[in-house]
C-alpha cells in the first residue's frame, strides 16, 4: 500500500522535530507501527530496536523453579502467597499466566492404536429410561461401521440376564 508524501512527511516530522515514539506517531495517525517504521528507514534512520523490559516475576524464578521441582502439583495461588510473603508486588492474574509457562508438563506417554477391520469388533451399551413410574432397559449394539445391528427393550432387568446374557 503507498502512502502519500503528505503522510509521510508527517511521520518524519513527528519523529525528528517532536521526538515521538514509533507507536505514539501510529496511534495520532492511524496507522500500523510497521509502516512508520518503514518509513523511517526508508529515511535512512536506524531501526529503533525494542528495549528489553525484565518482568516483576524475575527475581523470584530461581525459587519458583526450585519449588515446582520439588512439588510439581503445587496451585499457582499458593504459590503466589509463598512469592507475595517474599516480596513480590505484581498481581495475582498475571502471576497465574507467567507460572503457566514454567509450570514442568507432563512426558506424553506412548500407545499403540487399536486397529480393527470392519465386522471384527463391536460394542454393545445398556441404557436404563424411567418412563411412566416403570423403568425400561434398552441394549443397542453396533459395529464399527457405526450401522445399528440390533436394538432391544426389556421391561426388567435381573443380574442374572446380564451377567449370562
Amino acid at each position: 500500500m503507498a502512502i502519500d508524501k503528505e503522510l509521510e512527511a508527517k511521520i518524519l516530522r513527528y519523529h525528528h522535530v517532536e521526538k515521538w515514539r514509533v507507536g505514539t506517531i501510529a496511534r495520532q495517525l492511524g496507522v500500523h507501527h510497521g509502516v512508520v517504521d518503514r518509513i523511517l528507514s526508508q529515511a535512512g534512520m536506524p531501526k529503533v530496536e525494542r528495549s528489553y523490559r525484565p518482568s516483576v516475576i524475575e527475581p523470584y524464578l530461581p525459587f519458583i523453579h526450585e519449588t515446582l521441582k520439588q512439588y510439581p502439583s503445587l496451585t499457582a495461588s499458593r504459590l503466589y502467597a509463598m512469592v507475595q510473603v517474599r516480596g513480590y508486588e505484581g498481581g495475582p492474574d498475571h502471576f497465574r499466566h507467567q507460572i503457566a509457562h514454567y509450570r514442568p508438563r507432563p512426558h506424553a506417554e506412548a500407545f499403540h492404536r487399536l486397529k480393527t477391520l470392519p465386522g471384527e469388533q463391536g460394542q454393545v451399551d445398556w441404557g436404563l429410561c424411567r418412563a411412566r413410574h416403570s423403568p425400561h432397559y434398552a441394549e443397542a449394539g453396533t459395529m464399527p461401521s457405526f450401522r445399528p445391528l440390533f436394538c432391544r427393550g426389556r421391561r426388567q432387568l435381573k443380574i442374572a440376564e446380564q451377567i449370562w446374557s
